[in-house]
């Protein structure tokens, strides 16, 4: 068969799904109104939009319990409009629309584990109940929920049948925006941005159950908000994202956006913020960033850098970021698609005149490249494997 005829019979095959996909479930949207370079607004941006393509609400965090065990944790959750998503020829909104998702990991520093699950509905008859409310700030997805009470997010996920996490967070600083101007608009290309910003330094309170055993513990947490419809282009094929807490009261973000030759983008940027909470914008000039070493997952096969310093003269910031395991890496094939390494970093160096270390979480994205081809029965039919899991199948 030639090749023009199998183009020609996959475009009939794309246009008669797309005119079922308009009876069925209606016209799709461009998801652009007008508003996505608007300036963020608090409360009304911590809420879920019915507009975007896009949007996650994304905690990490480094905790201490009474008995002094250490541990890190990842808890973000997912809304993708599909109105402009396919499987080859299929659109996904045929299938569902909305998707919703949501991630949870555990490093136990302690006894040198990780652990994760991650899950998705649609809201069918046979998925896990989600929300996702544009009215107020909660989110749910099974049994793993976050909402806003009282000026504290509080936080709940499980793995398993064995742990439970549960977790206050109030902001020590206020709301920092990120991106170029004053608005929270964070460019990714010529004309393409989301909306972020973050809460860099939340004190937290919580429990943890470990095997029906539970343990008090207190820490610090990250939180980042980010939403909107964008275009993936080949300036954008994954990024290396950072942010780190220092015992000097700061904190910085800053993230490599890769392209197509893994060459940093200058789309790429950062946001320092001092111990009084000020904020300033980093240019991708302001920093440097180098990798020390790389660790290759036995999973999938990726190589991932492993190990990294951080410059940014301007602040006379200069670190090094360890990994405090090698292996943090999540396979989520079968809900948001990708495999990508999360994970928690201890972090030594210097702030201004003064010795300084801190906390970080590092995430890599794009350099296992499975997503590429998707597989349309690995997404409809994964999500159920975690770490448990994986351990038994290989």
């Amino acid at each position: 068969m030639s090749t023009n005829l199998i183009e020609t019979i996959g475009q009939t095959a794309a246009t008669i799904l797309d005119n079922l996909a308009d009876v069925v479930v209606g016209k799709a949207s461009t998801l652009r109104d007008g508003s996505e370079h608007r300036a963020v607004e608090l409360p009304r941006d911590l809420y879920a939009h019915d507009n975007a393509q896009t949007e996650w609400w994304y905690y990490t965090g480094h905790m201490q319990t009474a008995s002094g065990r250490h541990f890190g944790f990842e808890l973000v959750f997912f809304k993708r409009r599909t109105d402009l998503d396919r499987f080859g020829v299929v659109p996904l909104r045929l299938l569902a629309n909305p998707i919703y998702f949501a991630h949870f990991a555990i490093t136990d520093e302690s006894r040198g584990r990780f652990r994760y699950a991650h899950r998705k509905s649609a809201r069918g008859p046979f998925d896990l109940p989600a929300v996702n409310s544009t009215k107020r700030y909660y989110l749910r997805l099974g049994d793993w929920t976050v909402r806003e009470a009282y000026g504290m997010h509080l936080l709940r996920a499980t793995l398993d049948d064995d742990l439970v996490f549960e977790v206050a967070l109030k902001p020590e600083k206020p709301m920092a925006l990120n991106g170029h101007e004053s608005l929270g608009v964070s460019f990714k290309d010529h004309g393409e941005a989301s909306r972020y910003f973050s809460f860099t330094r939340m004190a937290a309170e919580g429990d943890i159950t470990w095997h029906g055993e539970t343990e008090r513990f207190t820490g610090s947490a990250w939180m980042d908000r980010e939403f909107g419809t964008w275009q993936t282009t080949d300036n954008q094929k994954g990024w290396d994202w950072f942010s780190v807490q220092l015992s000097t009261g700061a904190e910085v973000m800053v993230y490599h956006i890769r392209d197509s030759e893994g060459r940093p983008s200058p789309f790429s940027s950062g946001t320092f913020v001092d111990a009084a909470g000020r904020r300033e914008h980093l240019a991708r000039e302001d920093f440097q960033l180098e990798a020390t070493g790389s660790w290759l997952s036995p999973h999938t096969g990726a190589c991932y850098p492993s190990g990294w310093r951080l410059r940014v003269p301007r602040f006379q910031i200069d670190l090094v970021m360890t990994p405090v395991l090698k292996d943090q890496e999540l396979d989520t094939r079968g809900t948001t698609m990708i495999v990508y390494w999360e994970g928690s970093c201890t972090v030594r160096g210097r702030h201004g005149d003064r010795e300084a270390d801190g906390r970080a979480y590092v995430e890599l994205v794009g350099y296992d490249r499975s997503h590429e081809e998707p597989s349309l029965v690995a997404f409809l039919f994964g999500g159920a494997l975690d770490q448990r899991w994986r351990s038994i199948f290989g």
